[in-house]
């Protein structure tokens, strides 16, 4: 983004040094006694046509600002702006040429021309006359003739190369003088700075389109899971830039999801979006996991030797069992909404984002289960961070809108969000939070949908595997709980439960070498609601009440379930054990 600004800054000021040039060299302007506020006036009339060609859009405009630029003594009446192929000058854009339209104009690089010529020999074509028009190329009226008396067909150059003609058409004769020709020719090379950028700036929005138009195919999901998408491009102008998301149908009827992020706002970064994505759908498709998908992905992009890096997430999802395999590369964590509209931020063990080539491509899978109601979303970092917002403040948004409401309307949840993050604001926000798109925004929803009518499923859900390795694990499945348990109506107890939870977890990371796997369900109705935490590991020790000397490290678990918990117990596995407690909302008592 800034380096748009700054290259965008440097074409207004190069361009406002050229218009000026230009003016000094239209005419004297007196003994430089006239009025200071003249001069005031002539360079701001100077800057506003430098910015306005820097800033123009379409060849039209362009066009139109050209009588700005040249002496108003100049009959300038009509111009064309021809671009040359292999064979052929084809019209581009015309202002004033009624007759030499995009469709009608046709002169091939053979011909006896001025245009031709002019592109043969890279050298401009005056004609002061239209007797002199006809001595000079007597193989027949041209289309540019009707309604003018002179004309000038100057080359345009883009780094040194001949690519097109600007033919300028004057109502009156005119004598093509030294200053005519030199006002003419640094006209023609001011307006092929400002045609080149113009007309690449069409085709990278022509890009930008088909790459949105082919992003915007994504399907509905399967049976049993739903998907909505969103897109929103950045403010720069471009219809897509870095971000992607993608759905593809996998074998055994599962489904693959991706969103992902490449470094910079500009085309390039949406070009190589395009092959990122593409090669991701390709490796998915081969049948690799998640955890290959994405080593492969980075590998292809370092590759590429590009010097940007891209970040992203790959999901396989199982529509019959809600069960998710998912890989991340340094991509922002997903938020899981519970049917009764609670946000769980994820955390997800990751690697390194893509394309970064360290020797550490390695992206552990993670295993949750989306049940029936629930919904997972995935976004890009411009969902959470637009408006200056940090991940705290942003997350915070973002839960705000995704929140309230039913997930039965999965495309109502995705526009809700998203006007949450570049609607207009109200007035007194905070101008620090104010709503600019300042980077693109990809965003996919996932609901897991209902079932048969039966059991109904506890209210809510929570399910987290740490393993040995996870530094963060334990606290983040203190967050997560906290999360779960966020409108408990006594936060004693969500004291209590986070201590307890914690002391398990700990228990089995520290006692043995095993994974713990943690699961919180709350079921009932408000104020009168259970929770049920169970850790479970594949260790067959099992635990024993104690005593614990004062600076022992082991043995507090038990007594402090035995202190604190209304119900618990130790349940055998066949590999392993689960140790459990309940809490119940409407009970204040400490157990006996």
């Amino acid at each position: 983004m800034g380096e748009g600004r700054e290259r965008r800054g440097s074409e207004e000021y190069d361009e406002v040094r050229q218009v000026e040039a230009l003016n000094r060299m239209a005419g004297p302007v007196g003994d430089g006694s006239g009025d200071p506020s003249d001069r005031l006036r002539g360079r701001e009339a100077d800057l506003l046509v430098g910015h306005a060609l820097a800033r123009a859009e379409t060849l039209r405009e362009t066009l139109a600002l050209v009588p700005r630029l040249a002496d108003a003594s100049l009959p300038l009446r009509s111009q064309l702006v021809l671009r040359s192929d292999r064979e052929r000058l084809h019209c581009v854009a015309q202002l004033g040429f009624t007759d030499c339209g995009v469709d009608n104009f046709r002169v091939t690089l053979g011909s006896d021309h001025p245009a031709a010529q002019a592109v043969r020999t890279g050298r401009p074509v005056f004609l002061s006359s239209s007797d002199e028009y006809r001595t000079r190329f007597p193989a027949g009226p041209s289309c540019e003739l009707k309604g003018h008396e002179a004309w000038a067909y100057l080359p345009l150059t883009t780094y040194g190369q001949v690519t097109g003609v600007w033919v300028a058409g004057f109502s009156a004769a005119l004598e093509m003088t030294e200053g005519v020709r030199a006002l003419l020719a640094t006209v023609a090379r001011l307006l092929g700075q400002s045609i080149e950028r113009t007309y690449t700036d069409e085709a990278d929005l022509a890009l930008s389109q088909s790459l949105r138009s082919s992003m915007s195919r994504i399907g509905p999901g399967v049976d049993g899971l739903t998907v909505a998408a969103r897109y929103v491009p950045t403010g720069g102008g471009l219809m897509v830039g870095g971000d992607w998301f993608d759905s593809l149908s996998l074998p055994n009827g599962r489904l693959g999801l991706v969103i992902g992020d490449v470094q910079g706002h500009d085309v390039h970064a949406a070009g190589l979006m395009s092959q990122l994505r593409t090669a991701i759908h390709a490796y998915a498709a081969e049948g690799h996991g998640p955890d290959a998908v994405l080593v492969r992905a980075s590998q292809f992009l370092a590759a590429l030797d590009e010097d940007r890096f891209a970040t992203c997430i790959y999901m396989e999802a199982e529509p019959a069992t809600g069960t998710l395999r998912i890989a991340r590369a340094g991509h922002p964590h997903p938020v899981l909404r519970l049917p009764d509209g609670t946000c769980l931020l994820k955390h997800l063990s990751g690697g390194l984002p893509l394309g970064l080539n360290l020797g550490e491509d390695d992206y552990p899978v993670n295993v949750l289960t989306l049940n029936e109601g629930e919904v997972l979303m995935l976004c890009t970092d411009g969902l959470i961070e637009t408006g200056g917002h940090d991940m705290y403040s942003g997350w915070l948004r973002v839960r705000n809108a995704l929140s309230p409401g039913s997930s039965e309307d999965l495309d109502g949840m995705a526009d809700r969000l998203l006007n949450a993050v570049v609607a207009p604001q109200e007035p007194g926000d905070h101008p620090q939070h104010a709503s600019l798109t300042e980077d693109d925004i990809a965003l996919l929803l996932l609901r897991r949908d209902a079932g048969e009518p039966g059991v109904a499923p506890p209210e809510r859900r929570l399910f987290l595997t740490l393993e040995q390795d996870q530094a963060r694990g334990l606290s983040e499945a203190r967050m997560e709980l906290q999360g779960l348990l966020h409108d408990w109506s006594s936060p004693d107890q969500v004291d209590t439960a986070v201590l307890l939870t914690s002391e398990l977890l700990g228990n089995v990371l520290v006692h043995t070498e095993q994974a713990a796997v943690l699961r919180a369900e709350i079921s009932g109705s408000p104020d009168h609601r259970r929770l049920r935490v169970e850790v479970t590991d594949r260790s067959d020790d099992v635990p024993h009440r104690r005593a614990p000397g004062e600076l022992s490290s082991s043995g507090r678990g038990l007594v402090l379930l035995d202190l604190l918990a209304h119900q618990w117990n130790v349940r055998p596995e066949p590999e392993g054990k689960t140790v459990w407690f309940e809490l119940d909302e409407d009970r204040t008592d400490l157990p006996a």
